[in-house]
């Protein structure tokens, strides 16, 4: 069994045990979140789709951690103009264990 889930702007495609790193979310460790927007089951050989979301589902998670994600760097060079600059940041990430998905 998986679904595929929406957390902030993005979508996981995520099955019972999987750990996931998303954007950071307004939650303490070890905390449980329940995710309702489902947009995909797939148990055994039935599959369903919601428009946009899937009526009932809902997929419950343990939030593991709150982390920094790898640094990403920017750099802009000018060539012949002795200019150039260096950014970069770590993305605030939320880390959640799947611990179940129900369909309902």
């Amino acid at each position: 069994m998986y679904a595929i889930i929406e957390v902030g702007s993005k979508q996981y495609s995520v099955k019972k045990d999987d750990v996931i790193q998303v954007n950071k979310e307004v939650v303490v460790k070890g905390d449980t979140m329940s995710i309702d927007k489902v947009l995909l089951v797939s148990k055994d050989k039935k599959v369903e789709i919601g428009m946009p979301y899937v009526k009932g589902a809902k997929v419950e998670a343990i939030v593991v951690r709150q982390m920094l994600g790898v640094k990403t760097t920017a750099y802009k060079y000018r060539r012949r103009k002795s200019s150039h600059w260096e950014k970069g940041h770590r993305a605030q990430l939320t880390e959640l264990k799947i611990k179940s998905i129900d369909l309902a």
